[in-house]
């Protein structure tokens, strides 16, 4: 009788009984960290941050709270963690173009291609970056990291844009930012008013025909841009 009083505490050997462990992968908190952002991403991008339950992510990711605030310190922490990892990503891509083997006209048309291509398929990322846009960019702003995740498409740009000058296939008085942003703006909105716009003009935004015509359009307005 005693033994089965006390089972729920001791041991078959009659030691104490071992607490609870947390799943085995999280022996490799890279690991977890990563399967935390990327359900986290999922998360936000949806539901924004104040619709994101911190709850969901932890039954969707099989941890619990208490991992997730021991990683991250807070929601809003997670969320910008997400945010960071987002930029950091696209940056990884564009690194690897090899624009500067390229010259200068071919390397601006591989990099708008790259970037419409790379909206195009990530939808997510356009919404994560207009949800920080509906927040006044006032998580972004606490970022420790962000510009410096952001100055190698910059100095990309600029490096890309000062040889084409030299070799005068573009004019001169551009500003690299000025560049990037209007790269950016043409790319983003294919995606970010994708519903509305297709909705209100009767286009299959999502046709393989519509993607590449637009594509296009999008690489030919930046080079007659810039082009002397």
């Amino acid at each position: 009788m005693n033994e089965l009083v006390h089972s729920g505490s001791r041991s078959a050997r009659g030691g104490p009984k071992a607490p609870a462990r947390e799943p085995s992968r999280t022996n490799d908190p890279e690991r977890t960290k990563a399967n935390i952002m990327e359900v986290a991403a999922a998360e936000f991008g949806e539901k924004g941050l104040a619709g994101a339950r911190i709850d969901e992510i932890a039954a969707l990711t099989q941890t619990s709270k208490r991992m997730i605030y021991y990683y991250f310190g807070s929601k809003e922490g997670l969320y910008l963690a997400v945010l960071e990892e987002a930029y950091k990503r696209v940056r990884d891509v564009e690194s690897e173009l090899h624009l500067q083997d390229l010259e200068p006209e071919l390397a601006l048309r591989r990099l708008v291609a790259f970037t419409f291509d790379h909206h195009l398929q990530h939808e997510n990322y356009i919404r994560l970056v207009m949800n920080e846009n509906i927040n006044r960019g006032q998580f972004l702003a606490q970022s420790q990291r962000i510009q410096e995740l952001n100055v190698p498409a910059i100095a990309a740009i600029r490096k890309l844009y000062e040889r084409g000058v030299k070799a005068g296939i573009f004019r001169p008085g551009l500003d690299p930012v000025d560049i990037h942003a209007s790269i950016s703006a043409l790319s983003f909105f294919n995606v970010s008013n994708r519903h509305t716009f297709g909705l209100i003009f009767k286009i299959d935004m999502k046709s393989a025909a519509y993607i590449a015509h637009r594509r296009d359009n999008v690489v030919e307005m930046i080079v007659r841009f810039m082009k002397a």
